[in-house]
C-alpha cells in the first residue's frame, strides 16, 4: 500500500469503523452532556479535535525520544499532563477571544482534560506503532469521528425534543436508547478503512 492509501485508510477507519465514541465508547461524557444543541456540539467537537491533534503532535516525540524504552511506565502520567496544559491554553484563548463559545461549553471545556478519547488516541497511536504522520492523521480522523458522532447525536436529540415520548422514557433513558441506536448504525461501516 502506498503512503496516500495508508493515510486515507487511517482517516476512514478513525472516522467510521474505529470511531472513538460509537465503537470504542471513549468520550461518552461530552457526547451525552454537550449534544443537546448542534452549535454547542460542533464547538466542543472542534475543541476536542484540536486537542487530539496537538496532543498527538506533542506526546509522540516525548514518548519516542524521552520515555521509550526505559520510562514507558510514565506514559499515562506524562500524556495527561501534556493534555491538561494544552486544554488550559485553549481555554485561555477561548475565554479571551471567543467568549460566547467559552460560555456555551461551560464546565465541559476543562473536562476535555479528562476526556478519555483524547488520552485514548495518544496512547493508541503508540500501541498501534503508527509513524508520526500516521499518528497525526489518526488523531485528526478520531477528532472528525468525534465530531460526526456529536453532530449526528445532537440532531437526534433536537428531534427528540418535539417527539411524543412515553413518560417513563423521558430524559436519560431515551437519550441512552438513542445513543445505542446511533452506535449500532456505525456497525454498518465494519471493514471500511482497514
Amino acid at each position: 500500500m502506498n503512503s496516500s492509501t495508508t493515510i486515507a485508510s487511517i482517516l476512514l477507519a478513525a472516522i467510521l469503523t474505529n470511531n472513538m465514541v460509537l465503537s470504542k465508547f471513549l468520550g461518552i461524557c461530552p457526547f451525552l452532556g454537550v449534544s443537546k444543541k448542534t452549535g454547542t456540539a460542533f464547538s466542543m467537537s472542534v475543541a476536542v479535535t484540536l486537542v487530539m491533534v496537538v496532543s498527538t503532535a506533542v506526546t509522540y516525540p516525548i514518548y519516542t525520544y524521552i520515555l521509550y524504552p526505559e520510562y514507558t511506565y510514565l506514559e499515562t502520567i506524562v500524556f495527561i499532563l501534556v493534555i491538561a496544559a494544552i486544554v488550559q491554553l485553549i481555554e485561555i484563548v477561548l475565554k479571551k477571544y471567543i467568549k460566547p463559545i467559552y460560555n456555551a461549553l461551560g464546565i465541559y471545556l476543562p473536562l476535555i482534560t479528562t476526556n478519555c478519547a483524547v488520552l485514548g488516541i495518544t496512547m493508541l497511536n503508540i500501541t498501534n506503532e503508527l509513524s508520526f504522520v500516521q499518528s497525526l492523521f489518526n488523531a485528526l480522523g478520531a477528532g472528525l469521528g468525534f465530531m460526526l458522532a456529536m453532530l449526528l447525536f445532537s440532531g437526534v436529540r433536537e428531534k427528540m425534543e418535539t417527539a411524543d415520548i412515553p413518560e417513563f422514557l423521558k430524559g436519560l433513558p431515551i437519550t441512552l436508547v438513542a445513543a445505542a441506536i446511533v452506535s449500532l448504525s456505525f456497525l454498518g461501516f465494519a471493514g471500511i478503512g482497514g
